[in-house]
């Protein structure tokens, strides 16, 4: 998918909930309010109930006034906060969990109104079926996707395991479309890769924090290790790393962290929202199983380390990096993170549903705020050698409406630059070939290999402003 930006009279914001999160699952009972219930304000939403039912132009399916009431109270609140009914709760533990049922591609909207295939998943119903990259998705079952919902095309295409799926594909080069049938399956998704991109040096990418990513990590470190047993630098590719579980981010940093090094901290009104959290398997692994970084080579507490972000790097990735920057263990190379230092904790409800709620802010080791500001990078680079602006214009947590305050900074307050140059950075961007991050053509991450290298590297050339690279911790 492209990405977000900042003047929503040019782009559609699209959706942000549900991205950018960092999430602890939990079924603690709520606090205790003191002053009780509204009663004259419940009375007031059974009125409108009763006139909704009663007036409203045509009859209303009464089960989803009050669902949509919650929804509509809790939205209210803050961009990340929201109620999820059944269907929404589901997609999210799959999320997490890293798996689902479906054909396994990878999709975004196209500039002509269909799905595009961004990539089959290895493996998948849909690599095995010889969906490719590029191919546009024309119909599904039959329905036209022209200009249809993203999410709308998502569910129609997710289902029951072993069940069938028609879809109808244009490919370039092909007269007709072309009609596949393919049968769903469990989707297992791989939040981590990785490859020697140099004699010596290494890149990790994490996609997203998922459960099983901190072994998926471990594993991948295991095998660079092997493959290239002189390794001399690594970089942890965290861009557009939306978020994920905040234990995680918490193992993903012990990977690199000396042992009990505090890797976050949060504040809220509960009791259990008031915590330090360490680079020790008590706070990532929850006494479940066998500690997974126990097999991660002991050069990875000491190599030399880049990671590299962006705007789309978010929450659990900003986690992240803050504390290998705090602990001075890694130079952070990219553009400012997106800013978003808030925790979802998921409260479930009767019905199979449940909130996600804002439950607490998180702090840096230092005791930096990351919320509406960010994680600044050491070495600011721009996303390509010409800096075309575009990462000026991703929106970010402080562009979003009703975002929590920083409670320890003043909040970035940068420009957006006038409509005529914004159009013109867009207009760009449509004709420019999406990058393949690890890829020879990405140049962050050849910008970072040669911070590694100790050659000089081109900077930002837009006065990104950085934090010295000689600083003391604060």
């Amino acid at each position: 998918m492209r990405p977000t930006f900042k003047n929503a009279g040019l782009v559609t914001l699209g959706v942000i909930l549900g991205v950018a999160v960092t999430m602890q699952f939990s079924a603690l009972a709520h606090k205790p309010v003191a002053d009780g219930m509204p009663i004259d304000s419940l009375r007031r939403l059974a009125d409108a109930w009763h006139l909704i039912r009663a007036d409203y132009v045509e009859p209303v399916e009464e089960r989803k006034l009050l669902p949509q009431a919650i929804a509509g109270m809790v939205a209210a609140l803050d961009p990340h906060s929201a109620y999820l009914d059944r269907a929404a709760y589901r997609e999210l533990r799959e999320g997490t969990e890293g798996k689902f049922v479906g054909l396994g591609i990878e999709i975004g909207q196209s500039d002509e109104g269909y799905i595009r295939v961004n990539a089959p998943i290895e493996g998948s119903p849909a690599e095995r079926a010889g969906i490719l990259a590029g191919d546009l998705i024309a119909r599904i079952d039959g329905a036209a996707v022209k200009d249809m919902d993203l999410d709308d095309a998502i569910k129609r295409m997710r289902g029951e395991p072993k069940t069938k799926v028609v879809l109808s594909i244009v490919r370039k080069g092909v007269a007709a479309p072309i009609e596949m049938t393919i049968e769903r399956d469990e989707i297992v998704q791989k939040s981590v890769k990785g490859s020697i991109v140099a004699p010596g040096y290494a890149w990790v990418r994490i996609a997203q924090f998922q459960e099983p990513t901190v072994a998926d990590l471990a594993r991948k470190l295991a095998d660079l290790a092997r493959a290239e047993p002189a390794l001399k630098g690594l970089v942890l590719d965290l861009r557009n790393d939306p978020g994920g579980l905040l234990q995680g981010a918490i193992g993903v940093s012990a990977a690199f962290l000396p042992k009990d090094a505090e890797v976050v901290s949060t504040n809220g009104q509960l009791a259990d929202s008031k915590a330090r959290f360490y680079a020790s398997p008590d706070y990532y692994m929850l006494g479940r199983g066998s500690d997974p970084l126990a097999q991660v080579p002991a050069l990875f507490k000491t190599i030399p380390m880049v990671v590299l972000v962006n705007t789309g790097s978010a929450s659990a990735s900003e986690i992240v990096a803050g504390a290998l920057q705090d602990h001075r263990r890694a130079a952070i190379v990219g553009s400012p993170t997106f800013g978003k230092g808030s925790v979802q904790t998921i409260r479930p409800l009767p019905g199979d549903t449940a909130v996600k709620l804002t439950t607490a802010r998180y702090y840096t080791p230092g005791g930096r705020s990351i919320q509406a500001r960010g994680i600044l990078p050491d070495v600011p680079v721009d996303e390509n050698a010409e800096d075309d602006g575009l990462n000026a214009l991703r929106m970010r947590e402080a562009d979003l409406q009703r975002h929590l305050a920083n409670d320890r900074d003043a909040e970035d307050a940068t420009g957006h630059g006038d409509l005529q140059e914004q159009m013109r950075i867009l207009a760009l961007e449509r004709t420019r070939k999406p990058l393949e991050f690890g890829s020879a053509d990405d140049f962050q991450l050849g910008q970072a290999l040669r911070h590694l290298q100790g050659l000089p590297v081109q900077l930002s050339k837009r006065n990104t402003p950085a934090i010295p690279l000689a600083r003391s911790a604060p």
